[in-house]
């Protein structure tokens, strides 16, 4: 008589291929999230207001490392970036203020430039600014932050009465940036701590640019089915400027 096969130690090997397979696809799957999260993309969340009205509090947002260069881990090296910071650029940073956390603003100042506000308008190299992404929401008020000239003092311009230099909010400088170092500032002006308050960016720090929108959801909304209603449809897919 022929032996049947033991059909419980056949499906017993079956199951161990079919398992190890999965294991291998998702050790793989692992590995390439790792390298795209570490040299090209990364999520980030927006937390708070000061980037209002360009980027709501909300907006969940994917960021292009390789554009200025990606930190490899454990090295502490750095990729060939595809270009340096330009004036205008939103970026992501390393917070000055916050270890660990990461901070988005809008770069306002390069290695080199004198800046300077009088009543809220922002004056590079002397010429008045034109920026149609800055809000102001609380023009009635110009408060002072001791903290502001502690800092700003050792930057000002030449001929600036460092005796009697008093700044706020709105009006401070001229403030001349040094080599390797960005001004960034908020689009949303009067509720941004940004530059103004703790000083300049590293080029080291900045991580990189957002690249565009993938989710969006208001806190607030009172509507019904907020899993629904509140979701910003509109941003979506939307890439900030």
């Amino acid at each position: 008589m022929r032996e049947q096969p033991e059909q419980p130690q056949h499906q017993q090997k079956s199951f161990k291929r079919w398992a190890w397979e999965w294991l291998k696809s998702i050790a793989v799957a692992l590995v390439i999230w790792l390298v795209l999260r570490t040299l090209l993309v990364e999520a980030f969340r927006i937390p708070s207001s000061s980037m209002e009205r360009t980027l709501l509090v909300g907006d969940f947002l994917f960021v292009n490392k390789a554009l200025y260069g990606a930190e490899l881990p454990l090295v502490h090296a750095r990729t060939p970036a595809v270009r340096e910071p330009r004036r205008g650029d939103i970026v992501v940073f390393d917070s000055r203020t916050e270890s660990g956390v990461k901070v988005v603003k809008r770069l306002v100042g390069m290695p080199g430039d004198t800046l300077k506000m009088q009543r809220g308008a922002l004056y590079r190299n002397g010429a008045r600014q034109v920026e149609l992404y800055a809000q102001h929401v609380d023009s009635l008020s110009d408060p002072a932050a001791p903290e502001m000239r502690l800092w700003q003092m050792q930057y000002l311009a030449p001929g600036v009465d460092r005796a009697t230099y008093q700044p706020t909010r709105d009006a401070w400088g001229p403030l001349i940036v040094p080599s390797g170092q960005y001004f960034v500032m908020g689009d949303n002006r009067d509720n941004s701590y940004d530059s103004r308050y703790w000083g300049f960016v590293d080029r080291r720090v900045i991580r990189g640019r957002p690249l565009f929108i993938y989710y969006s959801f208001d806190h607030e909304s009172w509507r019904v089915l907020p899993f629904l209603t509140a979701i910003r449809w509109g941003r979506l897919g939307h890439q900030p400027q």
